[in-house]
């Protein structure tokens, strides 16, 4: 069995925990098979056989897309984390001026 880490955003769907874990030799298999255990879950994230388009997942910590996708393989000892994409990027003021307001500390002070 892999372990698939939930972020706190889905743990409603997957009955509030944080981890579970399910079978399959490649993250498609471990997808439908999460699907199976906890329907909620599944359809949050996995839809006709294919990632919804805001999930990004890992194995191992490597996203999936730059390997073979949902044909990556996994094995007992993997994890595998789901992470929704987050929305962010510039923010429109009253005046129509954008502001960085909705960007890291980090990133704001890195800009010239």
């Amino acid at each position: 069995m892999t372990v698939v880490r939930v972020p706190p955003v889905l743990r409603n769907e997957a009955g509030g925990a944080k981890e579970v874990v399910a079978s399959g030799a490649t993250v498609r298999e471990v997808m439908e098979n999460l699907s199976e255990q906890l329907p909620a879950l599944g359809e949050r994230v996995y839809d006709a056989g294919e990632l919804r388009p805001f999930v990004n997942v890992y194995v191992d910590g490597e996203d999936v897309r730059t390997r073979a996708g949902l044909d990556t393989p996994v094995t007992t000892s993997s994890t595998v984390i789901l992470l929704p994409a987050m929305a962010g990027g510039l923010l429109a003021s009253p005046a129509g001026r954008r502001s960085r307001a909705a960007e890291p500390p980090s990133a704001a002070t890195c800009r010239p």
